[in-house]
Formats: C-alpha cells, structure tokens, sequence
C-alpha cells in the first residue's frame, strides 16, 4: 500500500477505538493512517497464538447486546454509524451468569440478558432492598452517560441514597468495576451508568470464533473504506509547535505531519509523546492491573459439572476489596469465564474446553522480575488462582479430573499488558482522570478509546467514532 507523509488524521494505536474512528474518518473521505506498534491488532481486545492455538487477550464477552430491532441503543448506534451488518459480528448470546459472595459463594445474583432475571434474584435475596433498587434502576435508565459535559459524581454515594445493605452493594459494583474501572473503591457515577447499561440492561454476547471476527470485521470495513494502517510502527514522539502538534516522529525516525492526531494509548502516555506539553503536570496513571489464567481443556465445561454458567464475579470476603493489592495477586476475587457457554446454537461448540480467571495484581511485584523468578512466579499464582476460583464452580466429578482435562495453560501478567499495550503501570483501564471531551494539551491532539471514558468493547468502538465526529467532522471542528 501507498504511503504518504502527510495525512488528513493521524491515528495512533489500531485498538477497538482507533480502528473505529479510521473507519468513521475514511467513510467521510479523510486520509486517515493508523499507527501500530505491534504486528498485531486489537490493543487490549486482540488475540495471540502458541503452538498453533489462538488466545483472545481482552474478550470474555461483548457487553452492550441487544437483539435485533431494539431500538436507540449503543451496539445499534456502532453498527450503524461503521455501516456494518448485525450478523457481520455473529453474536451468539450467553446462557447465564453469577455474582457469587462469600467463602464458597454463598449468596448469589443469577442474571442473563433478560433483566427480569436479575430483578426477581435481587427481590429473592435482599426483599428489603428491592424496591431502593428498582428507584436506582430509574435513575440509571434516565441518566445521560453519553455527555461529554457531565460532571463527575461518587457512584458509591448515589448507590447508597437507594441502597442500604453493603453486601448488595458490593455485589453490583463488583461486575461493573472488574469490566470497566480504572478507579480504587468507587467509580465515577457516569462510568457506572455505563457499565450497569451494558452487563445488566443489556447483556453478554460473543462470536463463536471469539474476538478475532470483530476485528476482521473492523479491519475489512477500514481497508475498503480506503484507510492506511502501518504496522510494526509505532509513534515516538509528537513535536509541538505554538500549541499544536506539528509533526509525529515514529519509531523508525520518519515524521510525517497531520491535520489531525487521534491516539488511543491513554493520556499519560500521550502527554509523554508530546514532552514539554503534557496536560497534568503529575498524570493520574491507574493502579489497576491484572492477571489471567487460561486452562486449554480436552473436553468441554459441561463434562466437569461447569455448563451452566457463561460468567462468574466472585468475592470471598466480608466487603469486596477493589484496590491494587499488596501481595502480586489478590485471589480473594475474580472473574471466572468459560467461552463455552454462550449459546452457539445446535451443533456448534468450540473444539476445546476453555476456563479463564481474571485476578487483580500489583504491577510494581511483576514488573521487574528476573525472567527464572518470573516464571516461577507465573506458576505459583497460576495454581493459587485457579485453586480460589474453583470454590465458586460446581465440584468436579473427582479430586484430579481438572488436572487430567489440562491440555496446556498459560497465563499473562501485567507485566504482559505494558508489553504489548504500552499502558504505564499495566493499568489496564487506564487513567483514573477521565477526558470525556477528549481534548489535550494541543489543540490538535485528542483522546479516544480508555481515557476519553466510554468503556467495554462498543464503548471503546463509540468513543473512536464520537472523537472522530465531535473534533474533525462535525461543521466547525477545530484544527
């Protein structure tokens, strides 16, 4: 493909949201490039292979599904505004999912992607609460979490006017922090609105081929919308001149020059490509990160007593703790997801058992390792994480039918995330200062994508396309 050096918008990263807003861009005729460190696509919602087999990174579920012909909806804005067809995606709905709280997940709120389930298990388990829920859920349905003008508000304070008991509490902020916040404790009202929206009001769907037909999807629709991507080039640095960004230095030390730069790495991390002109002189980079086990089995969920539940958020403690822990890993909650079970229709299942558990960690007791001392980290906590998250599923038929199942593991760290997403801290959500209008410290340079404040997968693709409306397409946008 053609290379120019100079572009109508620069993009930099070919995540979900800079593949969004080139798509978005390109439709309108700009002359977008994207700029991508890596070989791979997708940032934080890619995929990798070992020995032939492909590992989805970021994707247990796409949140936001809605079925056809629901109306006003964030999944039906995306599809719309990228001009993709709804099968294009393929998306095959979950079956059921869990919170579970205690030590072996004693109280538990079943919900599917009908939110009467939810409602029924909330009046079942908490009836003194569930009339304050139903007035919460009010308040969420009328709240515009979509303006780039909204100031912030604690979640943890509006949840409480309606809330009273701290275990229920703590049961819908556990599913919403894990698949969306950058914040320690609490959650800006805004981005629980959203995220509440996506898991509970609407719902958890997933291709059968996992993330990699989303992105094939993207990536066609950008190709043939005349979009350029380089890959295995990233962006070292944005010169500044009079306030403006005046020229981007990649990594090989070509500069090409933009009309336009929209990058998706996150703030901090653009504030540094930008040197003297960073937009808060001490950034707020996020503590928040985390590891993964997955578990390649031979047989599928269901021959282990694991086939009815698609997503479980568990927490064994008296009060959920959201926080960077102290240790390398906090085992006392997760997210266990087990891909087989959404509903793929008949005949349709994947190849092998899959058994995934998400755990938060501490960046700084990875980071730094020695690579012998790494390993046997990763393999110590591979086994304490699987151990806790086993409480909080069905028994096994016998003591090592797990370990007979195990065809392969792996696991990644935040260690794994800087690598390959650039994300100061591994924090995997991001910065806890949020810029919802996406402006920088140049007039020129926006923010999409986790830092600009729409979160999930549709969100991430949503704030691509609002970036690319508000600042570039909309009559009068500036630069």
């Amino acid at each position: 493909m053609n290379t120019r050096s100079h572009y109508d918008v620069a993009i930099i990263g070919a995540g979900m949201s800079g593949l969004a807003a080139g798509i978005r861009l390109a439709h309108f005729g700009k002359k977008v490039c994207i700029f991508e460190r890596h070989n791979a696509i997708g940032g934080l919602n890619g995929f990798y292979s070992i020995d032939g087999r492909k590992f989805d990174v970021g994707l247990h579920a796409m949140t936001n599904f809605v079925k056809p012909g629901v109306k006003g909806t964030p999944l039906g804005k995306l599809l719309r505004q990228l001009r993709i067809d709804r099968e294009e995606f393929a998306l095959c709905e979950q079956k059921q999912s869990r919170i579970a709280f205690g030590p072996q997940g004693e109280t538990s709120l079943r919900f599917t992607n009908d939110f009467a389930v939810l409602e029924s298990e909330v009046a079942a388990r908490f009836p003194a609460q569930i009339d304050g829920f139903r007035r919460l859920v009010a308040v969420i349905k009328g709240y515009d979490d979509v303006s780039l003008d909204a100031q912030p508000v604690s979640a943890r304070k509006v949840v409480r006017e309606h809330i009273a008991d701290p275990l229920l509490e703590d049961m819908l902020f556990c599913p919403v922090m894990y698949y969306g916040s950058a914040t320690e404790h609490d959650m800006e009202f805004g981005q629980f609105v959203i995220m509440f929206k996506a898991l509970f009001l609407e719902g958890f769907a997933r291709p059968f081929e996992g993330v990699r037909v989303i992105l094939r999807v993207l990536s066609e629709k950008y190709r043939s919308a005349g979009g350029e991507r380089r890959m295995k080039c990233g962006v070292k640095s944005i010169i500044a001149r009079e306030g403006r960004a005046s020229a981007l230095v990649l990594d090989n030390g070509e500069e090409i020059t933009a009309d336009h730069v929209l990058s998706s790495i996150g703030a901090p991390e653009t504030d540094v490509l930008c040197g003297a002109a960073p937009q808060v002189t001490a950034p707020a980079v996020g503590r928040l990160s985390f590891v993964e086990t997955i578990t390649v089995l031979d047989r599928q969920p269901t021959a282990l007593g694991w086939g009815s539940d698609t997503i479980i958020f568990f927490n064994d403690s008296a009060r959920f703790h959201y926080e960077q822990p102290v240790a390398p890993v906090d085992p006392r909650s997760g997210v266990i997801c087990l891909p087989n079970n959404f509903d793929f229709g008949p005949g349709q299942q994947l190849p092998e058992g899959l058994f995934r558990c998400t755990c938060l960690a501490n960046y700084d007791r990875w980071a730094h390792l020695p690579e012998a001392e790494y390993l046997a980290a990763k393999k110590q906590w591979y086994a304490t994480v699987q151990t806790s998250a086993a409480r909080f599923l069905p028994a096994l038929p016998s003591p090592g039918a797990l370990t007979a199942a195990t065809i392969t593991t792996d696991m990644f760290t935040p260690r794994t995330i800087t690598h390959f997403t650039g994300h100061f801290g591994g924090a995997i959500y991001g910065s806890t200062q949020k810029h919802r209008q996406g402006r920088t410290a140049l007039s020129n340079v926006y923010l999409c994508g986790t830092d600009q404040g729409f979160l999930g997968i549709i969100g991430a693709m949503l704030s691509g396309i609002s970036m690319a409306n508000f600042h570039i397409l909309q009559p009068g946008a500036r630069g």
